[in-house]
């Protein structure tokens, strides 16, 4: 007896996965939405830390987050403050601010100024988050820590 021929194998596959696709199922198909960018399994419990098949990790989007990720956002998130900090520090002494973006947001006040200063740190460290597995993103997340471990390291030398 001869093997059945290619189509006919893959006509019985067809017919094994649609049997498969009339199992019951609870609550509307998953898939029929995008998969959010940020969700609930983003903090508590998601399901994914890299990507579902082996060389998938690069450029894929996960919903879990490891202790680098999480340490590395903290030590920029840190280093902004300590940077808003020494700033505000160094002005009450008498120095003057250079950077123009920042001067503009010392109009705003003492408050103001940090509140400014952590919008715009805090939005871009979300994104570079979201983007973990993309190496453009990882790129931009250790030149952040790096280029404001040195402005905190020329803060304190200034002192």
């Amino acid at each position: 007896m001869r093997d059945a021929e290619p189509s006919q194998r893959l006509g019985e596959d067809r017919g094994a996965s649609s049997a498969a696709a009339h199992v019951e199922r609870r609550g509307a198909d998953r898939r029929a939405r995008a998969t959010p960018r940020l969700s609930r399994y983003s903090f508590f419990g998601g399901r994914r830390r890299g990507g579902r098949r082996s060389g998938e990790e690069a450029h894929s989007f996960v919903d879990q987050y490891g202790l680098e990720m999480w340490g590395l956002l903290a030590w920029v998130a840190l280093m902004n403050a300590c940077d808003s900090f020494f700033t505000l520090l160094h002005l009450q002494e008498g120095a003057i601010e250079l950077n123009p973006v920042a001067a503009w947001m010392l109009t705003a006040g003492r408050v103001g100024f940090v509140a400014l200063k952590s919008i715009l740190i805090t939005l871009p460290l979300v994104v570079l988050c979201l983007h973990k597995n993309f190496p453009l993103a990882r790129l931009g997340l250790w030149l952040a820590a790096s280029v404001y471990t040195a402005l905190v390291a020329y803060h304190i030398w200034l002192l």
